[in-house]
């Protein structure tokens, strides 16, 4: 039987012997529709696990508790639970940054305070078997994020000084913020930019300074989808408008290829030799450049052109930069 059913029914051995009832496992058995042997194996349970200090009262007939104090734990934790518990917490903390370890850890503390009872394994022991990689990701401060979500929430623009990357410039930015997104471990803020008069992608750890502006709320556009755009990007990149892809990959990557969702327009199509196609709708061309080029060999960019003309390109100028040495 499930775990849930198994709670199910120590909450209701637990709640006949409150009541006085002095159960035994052929009462319970049959007002539970089990056998008795699940009965007592719950009991044992309840004993071993829990700490239940359950006895035979001889003069009711029943089960009974020692010790009337005694309560169930206030959560009743199973391994796959804890489990599940223990990777999110690895994720988050990897994921969200190393300013978000002492509210994570703080946490992970007043869970383990409200465990009256024993489980079946600890955080430590999953520490010893699991293990969390992140990608590397530009570090961003745990108020960083906090401010742009009450922003979002309470639709208030916010001012930031923040440095692009690709051109190299620091500019002040008042922006209408609307979505966070974490990508490969990067943070990411979705906001209508009022500079370029668009929606754009704002990695948060290239902010050097925000301010919320408290005195300028804003209206959220209604023919804005933040999902919907997101499905645009490849990678957090974003251009003008969503153009079809076409990427060949040969038989040593298609393997590959074919266990993993690309980007959620994605087909992918069987050609001769074991080679595939992987075809899909984007506007994200740079982030598609950047990442096919990756693969080496094993790939040719098929389409679009301006696409195909970048891959070459790059190509080109990798060639020469090899023939140089």
């Amino acid at each position: 039987m499930s775990q849930r059913q198994q709670l199910e029914r120590i909450l209701e051995i637990d709640r006949w012997i409150r009541e006085k009832r002095y159960p035994t496992a052929e009462r319970l058995a049959e007002a539970l529709e089990v056998r008795r042997r699940v009965i007592f194996k719950d009991r044992r349970f309840m004993m071993d696990r829990l700490g239940a200090p359950i006895v035979y009262d001889r003069a009711h007939g029943g089960w009974t508790y020692s010790d009337p104090a005694y309560a169930l734990p206030t959560i009743l934790v199973t391994e796959g639970e804890l489990l599940a518990f223990f990777l999110s917490v690895e994720v988050a903390r990897r994921y969200l940054g190393t300013p978000f370890e002492g509210p994570l850890r703080t946490a992970v503390d007043k869970i383990r305070g409200s465990l009256r009872g024993p489980v079946t394994v600890s955080l430590e022991e999953l520490q010893k078997t699991f293990t969390l990689n992140p990608p590397p990701a530009a570090p961003v401060d745990e108020a960083t994020l906090l401010r742009l979500h009450d922003a979002i929430l309470r639709r208030r623009r916010v001012e930031m000084t923040y440095f692009t990357a690709m051109r190299r410039k620091t500019t002040r930015r008042v922006v209408e913020p609307y979505h966070l997104m974490n990508q490969g471990g990067d943070w990411y803020l979705i906001a209508f930019d009022g500079l370029r008069k668009q929606f754009r992608y704002f990695n948060a750890g290239r902010i050097r300074k925000l301010a919320i502006l408290e005195e300028e709320p804003f209206g959220r556009r209604r023919d804005f989808d933040a999902v919907d755009w997101i499905r645009q990007a490849f990678n957090a990149h974003m251009g003008e408008k969503p153009e079809q892809v076409s990427l060949r990959f040969d038989a040593a990557q298609a393997p590959y290829i074919r266990e993993r969702v690309w980007h959620p327009s994605q087909r992918v199509e069987d050609l001769p030799r074991g080679a595939v196609r992987l075809v899909f709708e984007t506007s994200g061309l740079m982030g598609v450049l950047r990442w096919v080029l990756q693969y080496g060999r094993h790939v040719e960019v098929e389409g679009p052109p301006s696409l195909r003309r970048a891959w070459i390109k790059e190509i080109r100028t990798m060639a020469r930069k090899a023939g140089g040495n």
